[in-house]
């Protein structure tokens, strides 16, 4: 009966052992800064006026051949390259506007007589490349 007695003492130690471990505190818990989290909300877009959507509402003749149309939209503006489907663009600024993903920006009201326009686009996510055009309006 003893060796019995034995096995079971010793299985107990090692569920001791085992569960200890388990429990044992983590070097990063005692280091405050290490355990916290913080989240910031993005900036809230700016107001636009109808006023100055329509200072940027227009046909605009760009340097690559293309004409693109610009009309205004709640909170931003919709454009509209050619025969392309039209793309919506949030007001960053009165003057500046970007895509939801990040593909295009544009910056209006640029130049001595505030008619020139500015765009960054991103052709293909996969390539690590940034087309930038200019552009004068052509009609409003």
């Amino acid at each position: 009966m003893r060796p019995l007695s034995m096995l079971v003492v010793g299985s107990l130690l090692l569920l001791v052992a085992e569960s200890a471990a388990q429990t044992r505190s983590t070097p990063s818990s005692a280091n405050p800064a290490l355990s916290s989290v913080q989240v910031s909300a993005p900036a809230r877009a700016p107001r636009v006026y109808q006023e100055q959507l329509d200072a940027v509402r227009g046909v605009y003749a760009m340097s690559n051949g293309w004409r693109m149309k610009v009309e205004p939209a709640a909170g931003g503006i919709w454009a509209r390259i050619d025969r392309r489907p039209a793309m919506y663009l949030v007001a960053l600024s009165p003057n500046n506007y970007a895509s939801r993903d990040g593909g295009m920006a544009m910056e209006f009201q640029r130049g001595e007589s505030g008619d020139d326009m500015l765009m960054r686009y991103v052709p293909d996510r996969r390539l690590a490349q940034v087309i930038v055009v200019e552009a004068r309006l052509a009609q409003r």
